[in-house]
């Protein structure tokens, strides 16, 4: 039986999903903002703007170790600007991306991009999928949409992946 490019995309996403819903569904608000090592990004309380994440234009060396606060506000960064671009909307910037606050704040953030995301994908149409993506390959013609959405279930898994360590992480440390 074939498989569309689409079918297949949402079928990765649909995985992957229910993988990080796992993770999802276990944390805690003390989850967010634990450090496991003192050389640590996370988002930190401003009292102007809210939660404000570390953030360097060139990648730290060594790169510090990332808190789930901080993972959990990348994922709504990232995906949120491919969110922009899937829509034809303009981009936003890191700096416009707030961070909604530890525990079920964030999970009912992650949640709902979910849910914009597969009412983006589900209007989808082949002819879409070919087009070329602007992001996160700016002016390169070679890329498609269809590799911005395999682009974004490899950074969704990748990141879940990093957030359920750090979790069962967390869980032991605190014994």
């Amino acid at each position: 039986m074939p498989v569309t490019s689409r079918a297949l995309l949402r079928w990765q996403f649909d995985l992957t999903w229910s993988l990080f819903e796992y993770h999802l569904e276990r944390l805690d608000a003390a989850d967010f903002l634990w450090e496991p090592a003192a050389n640590c990004w996370t988002v930190r309380r401003d009292p102007d703007s809210g939660w404000t994440p570390d953030w360097a234009d060139t990648e730290p060396d060594p790169i510090p170790v990332p808190t789930i606060g901080w993972l959990s506000w990348h994922i709504g960064w990232w995906w949120t600007v491919a969110s922009d671009h899937l829509g034809g909307r303009p981009p936003r910037q890191h700096t416009d991306i707030g961070w909604p606050g530890a525990g079920e704040p964030t999970v009912a953030w992650l949640r709902g991009l979910r849910v914009e995301w597969l009412g983006q994908l589900d209007r989808l149409t082949d002819a879409d999928l070919d087009r070329t993506a602007p992001f996160p390959w700016q002016d390169d013609d070679e890329h498609t949409v269809a590799h911005m959405l395999g682009w974004v279930n490899a950074e969704l898994m990748k990141n879940a992946a990093e957030i359920g360590q750090l979790r069962l992480l967390r869980v032991v440390a605190s014994g």
